[in-house]
Protein backbone atom coordinates (compact mmCIF):
# COMPACT_ATOMS: atom_id res chain seq x y z
CA UNK A 1 0.00 0.00 0.00
CA UNK A 2 2.90 2.01 0.72
CA UNK A 3 4.30 1.69 -2.95
CA UNK A 4 0.78 2.83 -4.12
CA UNK A 5 0.32 5.49 -2.10
CA UNK A 6 3.95 7.30 -2.87
CA UNK A 7 3.09 6.34 -7.19
CA UNK A 8 0.09 8.25 -6.62
CA UNK A 9 2.08 10.82 -4.64
CA UNK A 10 4.71 11.27 -7.42
CA UNK A 11 2.09 11.54 -10.09
CA UNK A 12 0.82 14.08 -8.26
CA UNK A 13 3.69 16.19 -8.30
CA UNK A 14 4.39 15.43 -11.85
CA UNK A 15 1.00 16.87 -12.93
CA UNK A 16 0.94 19.84 -10.64
CA UNK A 17 4.31 20.69 -11.32
CA UNK A 18 5.30 24.12 -12.92
CA UNK A 19 3.47 23.66 -16.50
CA UNK A 20 0.16 23.25 -14.83
CA UNK A 21 0.41 25.61 -11.96
CA UNK A 22 1.87 28.58 -15.18
CA UNK A 23 -0.69 27.33 -17.55
CA UNK A 24 -3.90 28.04 -14.79
CA UNK A 25 -2.94 31.07 -13.67
CA UNK A 26 -1.36 32.42 -17.16
CA UNK A 27 -4.67 31.04 -18.58
CA UNK A 28 -6.83 33.18 -15.77
CA UNK A 29 -4.98 36.19 -16.54
CA UNK A 30 -5.10 36.45 -19.84
CA UNK A 31 -8.80 36.37 -19.54
CA UNK A 32 -9.23 38.36 -16.96
CA UNK A 33 -7.03 40.92 -18.95
CA UNK A 34 -9.17 40.38 -22.23
CA UNK A 35 -12.18 40.58 -20.57
CA UNK A 36 -11.33 43.60 -18.70
CA UNK A 37 -11.77 43.16 -15.06
CA UNK A 38 -15.58 41.61 -15.82
CA UNK A 39 -15.69 39.57 -12.76
CA UNK A 40 -15.24 42.15 -10.64
CA UNK A 41 -16.75 45.17 -12.27
CA UNK A 42 -19.78 42.79 -13.24
CA UNK A 43 -20.03 41.44 -9.66
CA UNK A 44 -23.28 43.42 -8.56
CA UNK A 45 -24.90 42.36 -11.59
CA UNK A 46 -23.76 38.45 -11.56
CA UNK A 47 -25.33 38.60 -7.65
CA UNK A 48 -28.37 40.27 -8.71
CA UNK A 49 -28.69 37.57 -12.05
CA UNK A 50 -27.99 34.71 -9.22
CA UNK A 51 -30.63 35.61 -7.16
CA UNK A 52 -33.24 37.02 -10.00
CA UNK A 53 -36.24 35.96 -11.59
CA UNK A 54 -35.96 32.75 -13.48
CA UNK A 55 -37.19 33.11 -16.69
CA UNK A 56 -35.49 36.56 -17.37
CA UNK A 57 -38.52 37.86 -19.38
CA UNK A 58 -37.77 34.57 -21.96
CA UNK A 59 -40.74 32.88 -23.42
CA UNK A 60 -40.94 28.81 -22.98
CA UNK A 61 -39.35 28.04 -26.40
CA UNK A 62 -36.44 29.94 -25.41
CA UNK A 63 -35.65 28.70 -22.41
CA UNK A 64 -34.42 25.14 -23.59
CA UNK A 65 -32.51 23.08 -20.54
CA UNK A 66 -32.97 20.70 -17.87
CA UNK A 67 -32.58 23.11 -14.99
CA UNK A 68 -33.50 26.88 -14.12
CA UNK A 69 -30.49 29.31 -13.75
CA UNK A 70 -30.50 29.39 -9.87
CA UNK A 71 -30.72 25.66 -10.19
CA UNK A 72 -27.79 25.39 -12.67
CA UNK A 73 -25.83 27.73 -9.57
CA UNK A 74 -26.48 25.73 -6.40
CA UNK A 75 -25.94 22.73 -8.26
CA UNK A 76 -22.25 23.64 -9.49
CA UNK A 77 -22.26 25.18 -6.05
CA UNK A 78 -23.17 21.50 -4.37
CA UNK A 79 -20.40 20.13 -6.58
CA UNK A 80 -17.83 22.95 -5.77
CA UNK A 81 -18.66 23.54 -1.99
CA UNK A 82 -17.10 20.12 -0.84
CA UNK A 83 -14.80 18.75 1.73
CA UNK A 84 -11.96 20.62 -0.21
CA UNK A 85 -13.49 23.61 1.85
CA UNK A 86 -13.02 21.93 5.41
CA UNK A 87 -10.30 19.54 4.86
CA UNK A 88 -8.14 20.84 1.21
CA UNK A 89 -7.95 24.15 3.42
CA UNK A 90 -6.73 22.40 6.28
CA UNK A 91 -4.31 19.88 4.61
CA UNK A 92 -3.37 23.22 2.38
CA UNK A 93 -1.70 24.80 5.01
CA UNK A 94 -0.53 21.89 7.16
CA UNK A 95 1.44 20.60 3.53
CA UNK A 96 2.59 24.47 2.04
CA UNK A 97 2.07 26.63 5.53
CA UNK A 98 -0.50 29.46 6.11
CA UNK A 99 0.68 30.85 2.96
CA UNK A 100 -1.37 28.60 1.11
CA UNK A 101 -4.59 30.79 1.66
CA UNK A 102 -3.18 33.77 -0.21
CA UNK A 103 -2.43 31.62 -3.39
CA UNK A 104 -5.90 30.21 -3.05
CA UNK A 105 -6.89 33.79 -3.33
CA UNK A 106 -5.18 35.16 -6.56
CA UNK A 107 -5.98 32.08 -8.36
CA UNK A 108 -9.82 32.00 -6.93
CA UNK A 109 -9.68 36.02 -8.43
CA UNK A 110 -8.13 34.76 -11.64
CA UNK A 111 -10.22 31.67 -11.46
CA UNK A 112 -13.73 33.52 -11.70
CA UNK A 113 -12.74 35.01 -14.99
CA UNK A 114 -11.75 31.36 -16.20
CA UNK A 115 -15.04 29.69 -14.71
CA UNK A 116 -17.35 32.42 -16.53
CA UNK A 117 -15.49 31.73 -19.98
CA UNK A 118 -16.24 28.01 -19.11
CA UNK A 119 -20.46 28.60 -18.69
CA UNK A 120 -20.03 30.86 -21.41
CA UNK A 121 -18.72 28.05 -24.51
CA UNK A 122 -20.81 25.47 -22.60
CA UNK A 123 -23.76 27.26 -23.27
CA UNK A 124 -22.50 28.48 -26.66
CA UNK A 125 -21.79 24.76 -27.58
CA UNK A 126 -24.25 22.99 -26.05
CA UNK A 127 -26.51 19.68 -27.76
CA UNK A 128 -29.99 19.48 -27.04
CA UNK A 129 -32.06 16.35 -27.72
CA UNK A 130 -35.70 16.19 -29.49
CA UNK A 131 -36.89 15.38 -26.28
CA UNK A 132 -35.05 18.90 -24.75
CA UNK A 133 -32.10 17.45 -22.21
CA UNK A 134 -28.65 18.77 -22.76
CA UNK A 135 -25.20 17.24 -22.89
CA UNK A 136 -22.60 19.40 -22.98
CA UNK A 137 -19.23 20.11 -21.15
CA UNK A 138 -15.18 20.99 -22.32
CA UNK A 139 -15.50 17.73 -24.90
CA UNK A 140 -17.90 19.24 -26.79
CA UNK A 141 -16.76 22.85 -27.27
CA UNK A 142 -13.15 21.30 -27.51
CA UNK A 143 -14.74 19.19 -30.67
CA UNK A 144 -17.03 21.11 -32.41
CA UNK A 145 -15.19 24.58 -31.43
CA UNK A 146 -11.56 23.45 -31.84
CA UNK A 147 -12.49 20.64 -34.34
CA UNK A 148 -9.88 18.65 -32.59
CA UNK A 149 -11.79 15.36 -31.35
CA UNK A 150 -8.76 13.65 -29.93
CA UNK A 151 -8.26 16.10 -27.14
CA UNK A 152 -11.90 15.69 -26.45
CA UNK A 153 -11.73 12.64 -26.15
CA UNK A 154 -9.14 12.63 -23.56
CA UNK A 155 -10.87 15.27 -21.35
CA UNK A 156 -13.60 13.50 -21.60
CA UNK A 157 -11.96 10.22 -19.89
CA UNK A 158 -10.35 12.40 -17.28
CA UNK A 159 -13.92 13.87 -16.49
CA UNK A 160 -15.18 10.85 -15.87
CA UNK A 161 -12.98 9.11 -13.68
CA UNK A 162 -12.73 11.82 -11.56
CA UNK A 163 -15.75 12.00 -10.14
CA UNK A 164 -15.27 7.86 -9.81
CA UNK A 165 -12.53 7.51 -8.34
CA UNK A 166 -11.65 10.80 -6.98
CA UNK A 167 -14.48 12.84 -5.46
CA UNK A 168 -16.08 9.79 -3.90
CA UNK A 169 -13.15 8.70 -2.02
CA UNK A 170 -12.41 12.42 -0.59
CA UNK A 171 -16.02 13.38 0.04
CA UNK A 172 -16.59 10.08 1.65
CA UNK A 173 -13.20 10.00 3.96
CA UNK A 174 -13.40 13.46 5.00
CA UNK A 175 -16.95 12.48 6.80
CA UNK A 176 -15.91 8.81 7.72
CA UNK A 177 -13.00 10.87 9.11
CA UNK A 178 -14.87 13.42 10.83
CA UNK A 179 -17.63 11.39 12.05
CA UNK A 180 -15.38 9.23 13.72
CA UNK A 181 -13.41 11.74 15.54
CA UNK A 182 -16.92 13.70 16.68
CA UNK A 183 -19.39 10.46 16.93
CA UNK A 184 -17.27 7.27 17.17
CA UNK A 185 -18.81 5.65 13.62
CA UNK A 186 -16.94 3.32 11.94
CA UNK A 187 -15.97 4.32 8.69
CA UNK A 188 -17.20 1.58 7.01
CA UNK A 189 -21.06 2.35 9.06
CA UNK A 190 -20.43 5.99 7.27
CA UNK A 191 -19.51 4.50 3.96
CA UNK A 192 -22.40 2.03 3.61
CA UNK A 193 -25.26 5.20 4.64
CA UNK A 194 -23.22 7.57 2.39
CA UNK A 195 -23.72 5.04 -0.36
CA UNK A 196 -27.29 4.36 -0.33
CA UNK A 197 -28.20 7.95 0.39
CA UNK A 198 -26.59 9.12 -2.62
CA UNK A 199 -28.31 6.09 -4.44
CA UNK A 200 -31.37 7.53 -3.52
CA UNK A 201 -30.83 10.93 -5.36
CA UNK A 202 -28.79 10.27 -8.42
CA UNK A 203 -30.83 7.43 -9.90
CA UNK A 204 -33.57 10.15 -10.93
CA UNK A 205 -30.54 12.08 -13.10
CA UNK A 206 -29.97 16.22 -12.76
CA UNK A 207 -33.88 17.05 -12.17
CA UNK A 208 -33.52 15.07 -8.98
CA UNK A 209 -30.75 16.32 -8.31
CA UNK A 210 -30.89 20.21 -8.80
CA UNK A 211 -34.55 19.56 -6.99
CA UNK A 212 -32.25 18.36 -3.89
CA UNK A 213 -28.98 21.11 -4.09
CA UNK A 214 -31.54 23.88 -4.52
CA UNK A 215 -32.77 23.61 -1.05
CA UNK A 216 -29.44 21.70 0.34
CA UNK A 217 -26.72 24.20 -0.80
CA UNK A 218 -28.01 27.44 0.94
CA UNK A 219 -28.62 25.51 4.12
CA UNK A 220 -25.58 23.98 4.63
CA UNK A 221 -23.79 27.29 3.66
CA UNK A 222 -25.18 28.80 5.93
CA UNK A 223 -24.45 26.81 8.66
CA UNK A 224 -21.08 26.57 8.57
CA UNK A 225 -21.44 30.40 7.95
CA UNK A 226 -22.63 30.27 11.43
CA UNK A 227 -19.83 28.13 13.31
CA UNK A 228 -16.81 30.24 11.17
CA UNK A 229 -18.05 33.72 12.18
CA UNK A 230 -18.31 32.60 15.84
CA UNK A 231 -15.43 31.18 15.98
CA UNK A 232 -13.73 34.57 14.39
CA UNK A 233 -15.63 36.68 16.48
CA UNK A 234 -14.16 34.53 19.55
CA UNK A 235 -10.76 35.09 18.50
CA UNK A 236 -11.44 38.46 17.14
CA UNK A 237 -7.96 40.07 18.24
CA UNK A 238 -6.20 37.02 16.63
CA UNK A 239 -7.41 38.47 13.21
CA UNK A 240 -4.89 40.93 12.38
CA UNK A 241 -2.01 37.89 13.18
CA UNK A 242 -4.05 35.16 10.67
CA UNK A 243 -3.23 37.96 8.18
CA UNK A 244 0.32 38.42 8.62
CA UNK A 245 1.01 34.92 9.20
CA UNK A 246 -0.71 34.27 5.39
CA UNK A 247 0.74 37.33 3.72
CA UNK A 248 4.34 36.49 5.39
CA UNK A 249 4.13 33.15 4.50
CA UNK A 250 2.73 33.41 1.20
CA UNK A 251 6.87 34.97 0.56
CA UNK A 252 8.89 33.94 3.24
CA UNK A 253 7.55 30.69 5.17
CA UNK A 254 10.46 30.15 6.95
CA UNK A 255 9.79 33.41 8.85
CA UNK A 256 6.90 31.94 10.62
CA UNK A 257 7.49 28.21 10.62
CA UNK A 258 11.07 28.53 12.15
CA UNK A 259 12.48 26.92 9.47
CA UNK A 260 10.56 23.83 9.18
CA UNK A 261 12.31 21.69 6.60
CA UNK A 262 10.06 21.64 2.89
CA UNK A 263 8.17 24.60 3.49
CA UNK A 264 8.87 27.11 0.88
CA UNK A 265 7.25 29.89 -1.31
CA UNK A 266 6.82 26.66 -4.35
CA UNK A 267 5.35 24.47 -1.67
CA UNK A 268 2.86 27.22 -0.71
CA UNK A 269 2.35 27.73 -4.41
CA UNK A 270 1.72 24.42 -5.03
CA UNK A 271 -0.71 23.31 -1.91
CA UNK A 272 -2.59 26.73 -2.49
CA UNK A 273 -3.16 26.25 -6.13
CA UNK A 274 -3.83 22.77 -6.31
CA UNK A 275 -6.39 22.99 -2.99
CA UNK A 276 -7.93 26.05 -4.45
CA UNK A 277 -8.66 24.29 -8.18
CA UNK A 278 -10.07 21.09 -6.36
CA UNK A 279 -11.99 23.38 -4.19
CA UNK A 280 -13.94 25.72 -7.29
CA UNK A 281 -12.85 23.59 -10.08
CA UNK A 282 -12.68 26.80 -12.00
CA UNK A 283 -10.10 25.38 -15.07
CA UNK A 284 -11.56 22.05 -14.98
CA UNK A 285 -14.20 22.54 -16.93
CA UNK A 286 -17.39 21.32 -14.55
CA UNK A 287 -19.21 24.48 -15.30
CA UNK A 288 -19.67 24.19 -18.30
CA UNK A 289 -21.64 20.63 -17.77
CA UNK A 290 -23.90 22.04 -15.09
CA UNK A 291 -24.44 25.91 -16.52
CA UNK A 292 -25.24 25.06 -20.07
CA UNK A 293 -28.05 22.80 -18.57
CA UNK A 294 -29.62 26.11 -17.65
CA UNK A 295 -32.93 27.02 -19.23
CA UNK A 296 -31.20 30.23 -21.05
CA UNK A 297 -30.86 31.09 -24.53
CA UNK A 298 -28.12 33.92 -22.77
CA UNK A 299 -24.44 32.34 -22.56
CA UNK A 300 -23.14 35.27 -20.72
CA UNK A 301 -26.20 35.53 -18.64
CA UNK A 302 -25.41 32.32 -17.39
CA UNK A 303 -21.47 32.99 -17.78
CA UNK A 304 -21.66 35.88 -14.57
CA UNK A 305 -23.97 33.19 -12.39
CA UNK A 306 -21.43 30.95 -13.30
CA UNK A 307 -18.84 33.30 -11.76
CA UNK A 308 -20.23 32.88 -8.55
CA UNK A 309 -19.23 29.46 -7.88
CA UNK A 310 -15.46 30.57 -7.12
CA UNK A 311 -16.64 33.50 -4.93
CA UNK A 312 -18.92 31.97 -2.75
CA UNK A 313 -16.69 28.61 -2.82
CA UNK A 314 -13.15 30.32 -2.18
CA UNK A 315 -12.99 33.82 -1.42
CA UNK A 316 -15.99 33.17 1.14
CA UNK A 317 -15.87 29.53 2.56
CA UNK A 318 -12.22 29.05 2.16
CA UNK A 319 -11.29 31.70 3.57
CA UNK A 320 -13.28 31.26 6.56
CA UNK A 321 -11.56 27.89 6.76
CA UNK A 322 -8.48 29.10 6.43
CA UNK A 323 -8.83 31.88 9.09
CA UNK A 324 -10.97 29.92 11.55
CA UNK A 325 -7.84 27.09 11.90
CA UNK A 326 -5.51 30.03 11.84
CA UNK A 327 -6.50 32.29 14.58
CA UNK A 328 -6.84 29.19 17.38
CA UNK A 329 -3.83 28.16 15.93
CA UNK A 330 -4.69 24.64 15.56
CA UNK A 331 -2.60 25.26 12.38
CA UNK A 332 0.75 24.04 13.30
CA UNK A 333 -0.48 20.86 16.44
CA UNK A 334 0.54 18.34 13.73
CA UNK A 335 -3.75 17.30 12.85
CA UNK A 336 -5.25 18.06 9.39
CA UNK A 337 -8.00 17.65 7.47
CA UNK A 338 -11.53 18.11 9.11
CA UNK A 339 -10.25 17.21 12.60
CA UNK A 340 -8.21 20.52 12.37
CA UNK A 341 -11.52 22.52 11.28
CA UNK A 342 -13.56 20.75 14.08
CA UNK A 343 -10.36 21.92 16.44
CA UNK A 344 -10.98 25.18 15.55
CA UNK A 345 -14.34 25.30 15.93
CA UNK A 346 -14.49 23.29 19.29
CA UNK A 347 -11.87 26.00 20.54
CA UNK A 348 -14.60 28.83 20.05
CA UNK A 349 -17.64 26.18 21.04
CA UNK A 350 -16.47 23.14 23.15
CA UNK A 351 -18.59 20.27 22.16
CA UNK A 352 -20.66 22.07 19.56
CA UNK A 353 -18.09 23.32 17.52
CA UNK A 354 -16.77 19.62 16.22
CA UNK A 355 -20.77 18.44 15.85
CA UNK A 356 -20.79 21.92 13.39
CA UNK A 357 -18.13 20.75 11.41
CA UNK A 358 -19.12 16.82 11.66
CA UNK A 359 -22.50 18.27 9.93
CA UNK A 360 -20.83 20.77 7.50
CA UNK A 361 -18.70 18.02 6.36
CA UNK A 362 -21.84 15.60 5.77
CA UNK A 363 -23.89 17.55 3.96
CA UNK A 364 -20.50 19.57 2.05
CA UNK A 365 -19.44 16.29 0.92
CA UNK A 366 -23.34 14.73 0.37
CA UNK A 367 -23.38 17.33 -1.75
CA UNK A 368 -20.82 16.73 -3.67
CA UNK A 369 -21.81 13.00 -4.09
CA UNK A 370 -25.05 13.74 -5.21
CA UNK A 371 -23.81 16.25 -8.01
CA UNK A 372 -20.56 15.32 -9.23
CA UNK A 373 -22.00 12.09 -10.87
CA UNK A 374 -23.75 13.74 -13.43
CA UNK A 375 -20.75 15.07 -15.16
CA UNK A 376 -18.96 12.16 -15.11
CA UNK A 377 -22.20 10.53 -16.88
CA UNK A 378 -22.26 12.92 -19.08
CA UNK A 379 -18.01 11.99 -19.93
CA UNK A 380 -18.73 8.51 -20.38
CA UNK A 381 -22.37 9.11 -22.59
CA UNK A 382 -19.80 11.19 -24.48
CA UNK A 383 -17.36 8.17 -25.10
CA UNK A 384 -18.93 5.31 -24.72
CA UNK A 385 -22.78 5.70 -25.27
CA UNK A 386 -25.64 6.54 -23.58
CA UNK A 387 -26.13 2.67 -21.93
CA UNK A 388 -23.29 3.66 -19.69
CA UNK A 389 -25.89 5.78 -17.52
CA UNK A 390 -27.18 3.67 -15.15
CA UNK A 391 -24.43 1.40 -14.65
CA UNK A 392 -21.80 4.51 -13.74
CA UNK A 393 -24.50 5.86 -10.95
CA UNK A 394 -24.35 2.07 -9.41
CA UNK A 395 -20.57 2.24 -9.56
CA UNK A 396 -20.35 5.26 -8.48
CA UNK A 397 -21.91 4.69 -5.12
CA UNK A 398 -20.34 1.41 -4.40
CA UNK A 399 -16.80 3.39 -5.29
CA UNK A 400 -18.32 5.78 -1.90
CA UNK A 401 -18.17 2.78 0.48
CA UNK A 402 -15.09 1.90 -0.17
CA UNK A 403 -13.43 5.37 -0.29
CA UNK A 404 -14.44 5.95 3.24
CA UNK A 405 -12.05 3.63 4.66
CA UNK A 406 -9.30 4.73 2.87
CA UNK A 407 -5.96 7.25 3.95
CA UNK A 408 -6.61 10.49 3.90
CA UNK A 409 -3.33 11.09 1.81
CA UNK A 410 -4.04 8.62 -0.87
CA UNK A 411 -7.34 9.98 -1.47
CA UNK A 412 -6.67 13.73 -2.01
CA UNK A 413 -3.40 12.56 -4.16
CA UNK A 414 -5.45 10.69 -6.54
CA UNK A 415 -7.66 14.11 -6.77
CA UNK A 416 -4.90 15.87 -7.73
CA UNK A 417 -3.99 13.50 -10.84
CA UNK A 418 -7.13 13.59 -12.05
CA UNK A 419 -8.28 17.55 -11.14
CA UNK A 420 -4.81 18.36 -13.04
CA UNK A 421 -5.41 16.67 -16.39
CA UNK A 422 -8.26 18.15 -16.51
CA UNK A 423 -7.33 21.77 -16.42
CA UNK A 424 -4.16 20.81 -18.78
CA UNK A 425 -7.07 19.91 -21.48
CA UNK A 426 -9.58 21.60 -20.52
CA UNK A 427 -7.14 25.14 -20.56
CA UNK A 428 -5.95 24.92 -24.34
CA UNK A 429 -9.60 24.95 -25.30
CA UNK A 430 -10.27 28.03 -23.73
CA UNK A 431 -7.13 29.61 -25.10
CA UNK A 432 -8.22 28.49 -28.22
CA UNK A 433 -11.68 29.66 -27.89
CA UNK A 434 -11.19 32.53 -25.93
CA UNK A 435 -11.93 34.92 -28.88
CA UNK A 436 -15.39 33.65 -29.24
CA UNK A 437 -16.10 33.83 -25.69
CA UNK A 438 -14.58 37.80 -25.63
CA UNK A 439 -16.46 38.47 -28.63
CA UNK A 440 -19.97 36.94 -27.08
CA UNK A 441 -19.41 39.17 -23.29
CA UNK A 442 -18.19 42.55 -24.89
CA UNK A 443 -21.64 42.18 -27.23
CA UNK A 444 -23.96 41.36 -24.01
CA UNK A 445 -22.67 44.30 -21.69
CA UNK A 446 -23.05 46.52 -24.70
CA UNK A 447 -26.35 45.56 -25.27
CA UNK A 448 -27.06 44.85 -21.52
CA UNK A 449 -26.05 48.91 -20.73
CA UNK A 450 -28.05 50.20 -23.82
CA UNK A 451 -31.37 48.50 -23.12
CA UNK A 452 -30.76 47.42 -19.27
CA UNK A 453 -34.68 47.36 -18.65
CA UNK A 454 -35.78 44.86 -21.22
CA UNK A 455 -32.72 42.25 -20.63
CA UNK A 456 -33.20 42.27 -16.72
Amino acid sequence: MDLFDNAIRFLGKIVWGPQTLILLFGVGFFLTIRLRFVQIRRLGLSIRFGLGKKDFGETEKERKGDITPFQALTTSLACTIGNGNIAGVCTAIAMGGPGSVFWMWLLAFLGMATKLVEAVLGQKFRTIAPEGSVASGPMYYIRDGLKLPWLAGIYAFFMGCKPLFATTSIQSNSIALVLKTQLGFEPWISGLGLAFLTWLVIIGGIKSIAKVTEFLSPFMVFLYLFGAFFTLIAFAPQIPRAFYLIFVGAFNPSAITGGVAGMTVARAIRYGFARGAYSNEAGTGTAAVFHASAQTSEPVRQGLIASLDVFIDTIIICSLTGFAVLVTGVWNTGITSTAMTAAAFNAALPKYGGLIVAASSLLFGYSSLIAVPYYGEISFKYLLGSWTKHPFRWIFCIVIFVGAVMKVEEAWSIGDVFNGMMAFTNLIGLVGLSGVAVVLVKSYLKKLDTHKNKIY
